[in-house]
């Protein structure tokens, strides 16, 4: 069991190892401010780390994280929106140009849109899956009959991904980005059973696996 005197412990580690070895390049951070390049929105599950995954480094990715990699759409009525908040700190602030909303398998949130969420302590969460609820039931009509349910729920991952995209382009600031050009919009699946990252080809649309030839990414 993970103990909280454990974490300090690991601190301790880091500031003598890591934060040692590149202390120049987090003081520039320090002193220079933040300019990512990529807005990362992923999910909040503990096995899944951004920077770990992408081995990206402290200053390159800005993440939102929360339960199923959801994006709400575009309401600016409404009180309180934290990632509709980072959405816009990273476009409007910080001018991202590639965000990259990154679903994963095996993922919690898909699981409860099929087994339900009874337990009346989880009532904002009741609504928050409804943002899957698209994706849930399109994977529903259009899967083979005879496929397992672990499959219904691998496609229903992919889908909801997907469906997040159209949220996001509810952002008039995220859509006109889009539509100069300057914003780059990528849809991923980690696969926490063997490390890959599949992004969605809009023009098969279907998911693919990142190949590396000659040090270059195919995609």
């Amino acid at each position: 069991m993970l103990r909280y005197s454990t974490l300090l412990k690991g601190n301790d580690v880091f500031k003598k190892s890591y934060f040692k070895e590149h202390k120049l390049e987090l003081l520039k951070l320090a002193k220079n401010g933040q300019h990512p390049k990529a807005l990362f929105i992923g999910c909040a599950d503990s096995r899944v780390i951004p920077n770990l995954i992408t081995q990206s480094a402290p200053g390159d990715l800005f993440v939102l994280r929360n339960v199923g990699n959801f994006v709400a759409p575009y309401k600016p009525d409404e009180d309180y929106h934290a990632t509709a908040s980072g959405i816009e700190y990273a476009v409007t602030a910080l001018k991202v140009s590639e965000i990259i909303i990154c679903g994963h398998t095996e993922c919690g949130a898909i699981n409860a849109l099929y087994t339900g969420v009874e337990d009346a302590a989880f009532i904002h969460t009741k609504k928050w899956l409804s943002l899957g609820d698209k994706a849930k039931s399109l994977a529903k009509s259009s899967i083979d009959k005879n496929a397992s349910h672990e499959q219904l729920l691998r496609l229903t991952e992919k889908l909801s991904v997907v469906f997040q995209i159209e949220n996001l382009l509810t952002y008039p600031y995220v859509k006109q980005g889009v539509e100069d050009g300057t914003i780059h919009i990528h849809a991923w699946i980690y696969d926490i059973h063997n490390g890959n990252i599949e992004y969605y080809d809009p023009d098969e649309s279907t998911f693919k696996v990142y190949k590396i030839n000659n040090r270059r990414v195919i995609c």
